[in-house]
């Protein structure tokens, strides 16, 4: 029973909270009568607080005993009925909170053990099970959202000691549904974590908002600042010059251009940027088309998107002379200067209006939503392209997701080379450092490593996002010396081999962190991260990146694996197929609803990865499925055998050389072709990895030597012209059987 004391200090510390945090809670009538055992996510030394004052009923929280023995708490912690717990005496501390459940109350225990310092959900300690199976009672999962960032939380390195991002700070509290003593483990109360944290994330007013709106709001705030350095000529333009640029283009574009979307053919740098900016100014959505696709692959993405209109240079133009160009194209270079006095008009408007005024004279919609915003073409790596609509909730969904964990501060500087036809080059090196007031040096150009590593002294940069296969140029072509301003480097696209990381931070002094993302997906994932500093010494370390793992998943997203065949649901820590559901998963290809009935079902995406994570939440990706054969009914992965063949052949990381294939085989259903780039002894690799220990199934027994194993311009490996090698070759090789008889 409550004491009156503890009733009087609960109501003032309600008061309090309520003063500096506005609470919000959802589904506390999940809460079961009788006994339960509350297992909440930990971000702030205030969770304790904020969860009693979201729950009607009295909590008694698990403490360590070190902190409940402290003297300046011991009282306050006694009066709320504390129960101590020690790891070395731990059947006591269980068989009082055992106790406690039987009686009906409500026990909770933070089942990480410690508060996060990286944001990310930590690793969930068992202890709970043996409680909740002892006490014959059900488990209630419950995420407390948005703390992350508040001043009680390790956000920016440390606690207490920075101001609020916001008052009164907005928290959620959400109950999950209850779990029975008996199924409650370690990889279900994760999954149901997450999945209460993407529901959480779902409700931010955020996602509801327009990215025209949202980067208005950002670049005028900071106008007298750098937004972008050119790295061709070293031009530099201010945040509020940028936007005076975007919203006089942006007129002409609505007035000019007719239908809903407009195409863009620019490489990375002042051009794509503007023209970017301008058109979702304008009410329109950019379709950035990448111009190393092919006619075809373009024609097609010309004629499912309706593109009437395309804004290009004209270098550009005549450089690109098999393009299938529509109708009406538009160059800047033509159409820019005769906008300075819009430019000069919009550039004194942004410097004395407030920037939602600003908005509403450039008529940009203060809601977004779901509404179409920027549409990319798949690269086609194994099929016809696809267009990959996403709204505004994944764009800006989607940077505040990889914003929060990435800890960059205003005008720190990225070096953005990346296409902007790519996913990676879009979000990451667009319009991320638009809305979050980073200093874009950009290159047209990501494998001109010598230039690009000149920009990254220049500019102290501090975050490259590359992929593996652009990264191999900086161990041929750069000086350590040159990179030593980086504090993050992250490559996504393709899986990171060992090998090269290790090579990279041996030459560099660097670490590479891996992160994992799809088009579908607006599209980081999942990312490794620098470990959190201690924020005292003797403090526990924690780990925020897993050597060959693809690092834990965003906040807001949550996963599911699955059996590849069947579709029944598995533990998170086996490996099977990887489904992803949050606030960046797109809703759907551009007038294509039968492949998209493929991989979105309820709000989930297939990702046609095979994945597991382990015990501490980090995600691994086994492969893509399409990256796998059925060899006699054996599922047997592509890139493992290419890590052999590497081994075997005594290849670095500096430059893929080899890559493995499936094709289709009258017998086993499947055979292994291993596709070279240099010399390869057939015979005498079959025998080393024989000996290696490789299993038979698992060995190449065909051979294509080629000129170089074929890339797209994103980096990745191009798997439709990899397959016709192969295809060609077997054809070859059946004619000649034919022909010998």
């Amino acid at each position: 029973m409550n004491s009156g004391a503890e009733i009087a200090l609960r109501w003032v510390i309600t008061i309090l909270l309520r003063v500096f945090y506005r609470l919000r809670v959802l589904s506390v009538a999940r809460l079961p009568e009788g006994g339960c055992l509350l297992l909440p996510n930990h971000l702030t030394w205030v969770d304790a607080l904020l969860l009693q004052v979201a729950t009607p009923r009295r909590i008694r929280f698990l403490i360590d005993e070190a902190f409940y023995n402290r003297r300046s708490l011991r009282p306050f912690l006694d009066l709320f009925g504390a129960l101590p717990i020690s790891s070395k005496r731990a059947r006591d501390g269980i068989r009082t909170a055992t106790g406690a459940l039987k009686r009906g109350e409500l026990v909770c225990i933070f089942p990480e053990g410690e508060i996060s310092r990286s944001g990310s959900l930590l690793k969930i300690q068992r202890g709970f099970e043996l409680i909740a199976r002892e006490a014959g009672v059900a488990v209630l999962p419950v995420w407390l959202d948005e703390l992350w960032g508040s001043v009680f939380s390790f956000s920016q390195g440390r606690y207490f000691l920075k101001w609020p991002q916001r008052f009164p700070y907005p928290v959620t509290v959400a109950f999950g549904e209850p779990v029975p003593a008996e199924q409650a483990d370690t990889a279900l109360v994760r999954e149901r974590l997450l999945e209460l944290g993407a529901r959480c994330f779902e409700e931010r007013s955020l996602l509801q908002g327009n990215l025209g709106r949202e980067a208005i709001e950002r670049l005028a705030r900071a106008q007298w600042t750098a937004a972008l350095v050119d790295g061709l000529d070293g031009g530099r333009i201010a945040r509020g010059s940028l936007l005076a640029a975007g919203l006089a283009l942006a007129r002409y574009v609505r007035r000019t251009f007719p239908g809903g979307r407009v195409g863009i053919v620019l490489p990375p740098g002042k051009g794509a940027t503007v023209a970017n900016l301008a058109v979702v100014l304008a009410g329109k959505v950019p379709v950035n088309l990448n111009f190393t696709a092919g006619r075809a692959a373009n024609e097609a993405a010309c004629r499912i998107a309706d593109l009437q209109s395309v804004l290009t240079a004209r270098a550009f133009h005549a450089r690109l002379e098999n393009f299938p160009w529509p109708s009406s194209v538009c160059f800047l270079e033509d159409v820019l200067p005769k906008l300075r006095p819009w430019v000069g008009l919009w550039r004194g408007l942004i410097a004395v209006l407030p920037s939602a005024l600003i908005a509403k004279l450039a008529r940009v919609s203060e809601m977004g939503g779901r509404a179409e915003a920027v549409t990319l073409f798949t690269s086609g790596s194994s099929g016809e392209p696809k267009g990959v609509v996403l709204s505004h909730r994944n764009v800006l969904g989607n940077v505040r997701q990889f914003s929060q964990m990435l800890g960059l501060s205003p005008g720190d500087a990225i070096l953005c080379c990346l296409p902007v036809f790519h996913s990676f080059g879009s979000t990451v090196n667009l319009w991320f450092p638009i809305l979050e007031e980073l200093l874009m040096v950009t290159h047209p150009n990501p494998m001109d490593v010598v230039k690009n590593a000149e920009l990254i002294e220049r500019y102290k940069i501090k975050m490259l996002c590359s992929t593996p296969t652009f990264l191999r140029g900086y161990l041929r072509k750069a000086e350590s010396h040159q990179l030593r301003s980086l504090a993050l480097i992250v490559t996504g696209a393709e899986k990171l081999p060992s090998e090269l990381a290790d090579a990279f931070e041996a030459r560099f002094g660097k670490q590479v962190l891996q992160g994992y993302g799809l088009t579908e997906t607006s599209p980081v994932a999942s990312v490794n991260l620098p470990d959190p500093q201690a924020p005292w010494a003797g403090c526990p370390a924690q780990s925020s990146q897993r050597k060959g793992s693809v690092g834990r998943l965003l906040p807001g997203i949550c996963a599911q694996i699955r059996d590849s065949e069947t579709g029944a649901n598995l533990s998170l820590h086996e490996t099977g197929m990887l489904w992803l559901k949050g606030p960046n998963i797109f809703e759907g290809y551009l007038k294509d609803s039968a492949r998209t009935a493929d991989v979105v079902k309820a709000g989930w995406l297939c990702t046609g990865d095979l994945g597991r994570f382990d015990s501490d939440g980090f995600l691994f990706i086994e492969g893509r499925l399409s990256r796998f054969s059925k060899i006699g009914g054996e599922m047997v992965p592509h890139e493992t055998v290419e890590a052999a063949v590497n081994k075997a052949l005594g290849l670095g990381g500096e430059e893929r050389l080899v890559v493995v294939t499936g094709v289709p085989d009258e017998t086993k259903g499947e055979a292994l072709v291993l596709l070279a780039a240099i010399s390869v002894d057939l015979p005498r690799l079959r025998a080393s990895l024989a000996a290696s220990g490789l299993p038979n199934l698992w060995i190449p027994r065909r051979l294509v030597q080629t000129g170089t194993i074929p890339h797209l311009a994103s980096g990745k490996l191009d798997l439709r012209k990899i397959q016709d090698l192969a295809r060609i070759h077997k054809a070859t090789i059946a004619l000649s059987r034919i022909e010998s008889h």
